[in-house]
């Protein structure tokens, strides 16, 4: 613990220094920050509108979960229910911000998934707090993860550094592309996402295990297309 003369700025550092370690320690397989006032002109806030997180002062803590394909169930979505993994995830942003409010005084909760609900384009959020790259298949590739994992972010009233960004070279300079190619929506025409052919899929998804269930007696499960994200060659 950290002396309570220690100034300010050094004290944030730290005990944002014990939460990225502590989200590790919850389940988490990477775990990053940026200041939250850096997400308000992210890409697509830019090009989608505005994200709906209130606060543009403060950090968000950005948490990543390996998605192994040999278990695919984890990104199976259920009505009201989102996936388990996600469940999983939100089980991280909650410890981690009751953890902060009761050892150290600090305010921090949880950022809703869906950004109409007070969510962040937790892409942008991921890129920007240093965890990965674009790809071309719209997703983020993290070292050591590739595409294959899933997001979710806290707020806290904790300062945070913004990062020194540097060029990277793209790991999909050298690729053919097999993740555009194998898309059914052809969602990527002329090598650009198309967000409302991808949604549309997600859209005819939901609607088709609606239609397998019209009575409503058991959960509607969907298991949404992945292509994109599982013919790509970048698995670390």
């Amino acid at each position: 613990m950290k002396p309570k003369d220690t100034p300010v700025e050094e004290r944030d550092r730290w005990i944002m220094d014990a939460l990225l370690a502590r989200a590790l320690t919850l389940g988490a397989s990477v775990s990053g920050v940026v200041p939250a006032r850096l997400l308000t002109d992210c890409p697509s806030a830019q090009s989608a509108g505005p994200h709906g997180l209130a606060q543009d002062s403060g950090s968000v803590v950005v948490l990543g979960l390996y998605h192994d394909p040999d278990h695919p169930e984890m990104d199976w979505w259920e009505e009201g229910r989102s996936t388990p993994g996600d469940r999983m995830l939100y089980g991280m942003t909650t410890a981690l911000s009751r953890w902060l409010r009761e050892a150290h005084g600090r305010e921090a909760h949880d950022i809703p998934y869906e950004v109409s609900a007070g969510g962040i384009y937790l892409k942008d959020a991921a890129v920007l707090a240093g965890l990965g790259v674009f790809g071309r298949n719209n997703l983020v590739i993290v070292p050591g993860f590739g595409p294959r994992i899933r997001f979710r972010a806290l707020w806290t009233d904790l300062e945070a550094e913004a990062l020194s960004f540097h060029e990277c070279p793209s790991p999909c300079i050298e690729c053919g592309r097999p993740c555009q190619k194998h898309c059914p929506q052809e969602a990527f025409p002329g090598g650009q996402y198309n967000r409302e052919r991808c949604l549309s899929r997600m859209d005819t998804d939901k609607a088709s295990a609606a239609s397998r269930n019209p009575d409503n007696t058991q959960k509607k499960v969907v298991n949404h297309c992945r292509n994109c994200e599982l013919f790509c060659v970048h698995s670390g």
